[in-house]
């Protein structure tokens, strides 16, 4: 199943502008520090988490490390942060972070470096998304083009017999929550922004088959993997489920179902179906919230053995239920939760160097 390190420090960008949102701020200057080497604790959270990417990667292909170009998730993930960032403060260094980005990857003909569309890879649709905004600001034929190229790979992607995209080609049957974010938000936006049916019948599919395999009524849960045929060592014989509930996969359907409604209108037949997922969600999480405002790497673990209060899923969580409050999906009390979550975060899971830079504490390896 999915692991990676660096989602150490992306989610937290979008969970405290999440949470920030709701409160009055001025538009930020382009220099906030007299010293630019110090990053400022004057700054909100999600700007100072902002900045430590960029002192620690000054070119955006080199998030997560990477000492090469790489069309990537993880990079999606990070960049949508800048980008929602931008949007708030109009800081152009953001907005330039991102669209370093989408220049470095995205050549004139549209084509996109290191991306193969034949592998059927579902995370790959998930970098797309910041050249909706990118194409829309720039408009520049090459993002277009691209994103077409994006569109295309869904038109051509395996699936399940009841129509559930593959998360990957070379894992055939196979659904996991992580490819509901992965595909299903720019699929939706990519329908609300030039479809002219404006048909999201396919996209609440996706949410529908995976509550229909991988959604267990007694814990409210949803498992992070199901196996059409059944056949992979980790899926239950009887329901093709993976065996635990991990708070980094429902982290990312927690996002899916709020960021995909961003595009669904609420007069849509499916967008109240989908508030409701979200709902239903939100209850299940708050019962397994610990006594600190963090949840734990096993959801329902509790302090079992080898368990322990992880980074990404609760970073993941804040977002949707903070989102979700702004948005009017979800009742204003899971507000509480959402605050307590965030003040966790920040008291308990951040290290701050000398020069204000911002490093995460308990995150799945």
């Amino acid at each position: 199943m999915k692991i990676h390190s660096k989602l150490k420090y992306l989610v937290f960008i979008l969970a405290f502008f999440a949470i920030n949102c709701s409160q009055n701020t001025k538009k930020a200057e382009e220099n906030t520090q007299k010293d630019d080497k110090i990053i400022s604790d004057s700054l909100k959270w999600s700007e100072r988490m902002a900045l430590s990417v960029m002192k620690r990667h000054p070119k955006a292909f080199q998030i997560d490390d990477k000492t090469e170009i790489k069309w990537d998730y993880v990079h999606g993930l990070v960049l949508y942060s800048f980008q929602k960032l931008y949007e708030k403060t109009q800081n152009q260094k953001y907005y330039e972070y991102l669209v370093q980005y989408s220049d470095t990857l995205i050549e004139p003909n549209g084509n996109i470096k290191t991306y193969k569309l034949e592998d059927y890879n579902i995370d790959m649709l998930n970098a797309g998304k910041i050249l909706f905004f990118v194409y829309n600001k720039e408009n520049t034929e090459k993002y277009l083009k691209a994103l077409q190229l994006l569109r295309k790979q869904i038109s051509q992607h395996p699936r399940t017999k009841e129509g559930g995209f593959w998360h990957k080609k070379r894992y055939p049957n196979q659904m996991w929550l992580d490819g509901l974010y992965m595909g299903a938000p720019f699929y939706a936006q990519y329908i609300s922004e030039f479809d002219q049916t404006k048909n999201f019948d396919d996209v609440a599919k996706q949410f529908d088959l995976i509550q229909k395999a991988a959604f267990d009524k007694n814990t409210g849960l949803l498992y992070h993997g199901w196996d059409e045929s059944k056949q992979m060592a980790w899926a239950d014989k009887k329901t093709g489920c993976s065996p635990n509930f991990w708070s980094r996969s429902l982290g990312w359907y927690a996002m899916a179902l709020v960021d995909v409604l961003d595009f669904i209108p609420a007069e849509n037949a499916h967008h109240a179906r989908l508030v409701g997922y979200l709902n239903q969600l939100a209850q299940a999480l708050i019962m397994f919230q610990d006594a600190s405002g963090l949840w734990f790497q096993v959801t329902n673990g509790g302090n079992q053995n080898g368990n322990y209060l992880e980074a990404s899923g609760t970073a993941m969580f804040t977002y949707a239920l903070a989102k979700g409050v702004n948005k009017n999906y979800l009742d204003k009390k899971y507000w509480a939760f959402a605050e307590k979550a965030f003040d966790g975060m920040t008291s308990k899971l951040i290290k701050i160097d000398n020069n204000g830079e911002i490093y995460l504490r308990k995150f799945v390896p």
